[in-house]
């Protein structure tokens, strides 16, 4: 999910280190947060998405 965030950010991140960009490189690092932070969410729902599947499992168990 965040995984073209990563590359586009490294990437940028790059390119404000060839050309001495400093904005660039900000950019770069924003947005690879950004693929970060997508990924993490991503991963928090699915533990979210699985608790609730076990808690639906054990309710037919126990009805």
């Amino acid at each position: 999910m965040g995984l073209l965030d990563k590359i586009t950010g490294r990437a940028k991140k790059a390119a404000g280190d060839v050309t001495g960009d400093s904005g660039l490189r900000r950019e770069g690092r924003q947005e690879e947060r950004k693929g970060e932070a997508k990924d993490e969410l991503a991963q928090a729902q699915n533990r979210a998405d699985d608790k609730a599947d076990e808690v639906a499992n054990l309710e037919r168990k126990t009805n």
